[in-house]
């Protein structure tokens, strides 16, 4: 079974872990699109109609199941590529950790793309799952395209602006973009000691998995990594390779086992 998890760039790189680190056995389809990327500040029908794009290619490719482990991708998109491979190909889109968040701590920063800041569907969420907590969201500008291009200077920017634009005083963090997590020691050293971060892509890998049981089809595979870029088989980006363990693509790495 060939699952595929569709992302403008690096951030589908967690919840590849978890997969891996799960169920080592399934053949994954990773679909990055450097050539667009970021989906972030695009317009939301350019976006759709990327991901439709790739997510035809997915089932050109074998894929079973289709995940979008990109919280732009799952706001705008997840909806339209359901409705276009049908019941029968599960669907998987990530959603931030506010309900986990929320149940824990009073105050909660949610730091995500402008895009998904803005839009609707997080806010619902945050009326949704924020319970009694004070939830606010927090746009992390140039962060995700920083990481996918490898810059840690201009990470390190761009946590720096999302800390000061965090209230004094929050005791939760929801990783609202599924980059975020690929840098995770910098944002642990640039917030206060005390504050607790929260992700979504063990969740989502879980739930992957889940979906994947209910077919009732033989799941197992070889194990085998593919990777296309913009529709054309490439590699990851070269910096990805270079970035120190414990700080980006290391640390998935460890993560695996």
């Amino acid at each position: 079974m060939i699952v595929a998890l569709i992302d403008s760039g690096l951030g589908m790189l967690p919840t590849a872990a978890w997969l891996r680190r799960l169920r080592p056995d399934l053949d994954l389809l990773l679909q990055a699109d450097p050539d667009g990327a970021p989906w972030g500040p695009k317009p939301t029908e350019w976006v759709i109609d990327r991901v439709l794009d790739t997510a035809r290619q997915a089932l050109r490719l074998g894929a079973e199941v289709i995940v979008l482990p990109c919280n732009t991708a799952s706001v705008t998109a997840l909806e339209h590529v359901r409705a276009e491979v049908g019941p029968q190909v599960p669907v998987i889109g990530t959603v931030p950790a506010i309900k986990p968040a929320a149940a824990v701590c009073s105050t909660v920063a949610v730091w995500a793309t402008a895009a998904t800041t803005a839009s609707s569907y997080q806010a619902d969420l945050i009326a949704r799952f924020g319970g009694d907590a004070d939830v606010t969201g927090v746009a992390c500008h140039g962060l995700a395209d920083a990481i996918d291009r490898g810059d840690l200077d201009a990470v390190e920017a761009a946590i720096a602006a999302a800390v000061a634009q965090t209230p004094p005083g929050t005791e939760g963090v929801v990783l609202g973009c599924t980059h975020y997590p690929l840098v995770v020691d910098a944002i642990v050293a640039a917030l206060p000691p005390a504050v607790r971060l929260f992700d979504s892509a063990e969740a989502v890998a879980a739930q992957t998995l889940r979906r994947i049981d209910a077919l009732g089809r033989p799941a197992g595979g070889s194990g085998t990594v593919t990777v296309v870029n913009s529709g054309r088989p490439g590699e990851l980006p070269a910096s990805a390779a270079a970035y120190e363990s414990g700080r980006l693509l290391g640390r998935v790495v460890a993560r695996e086992g």
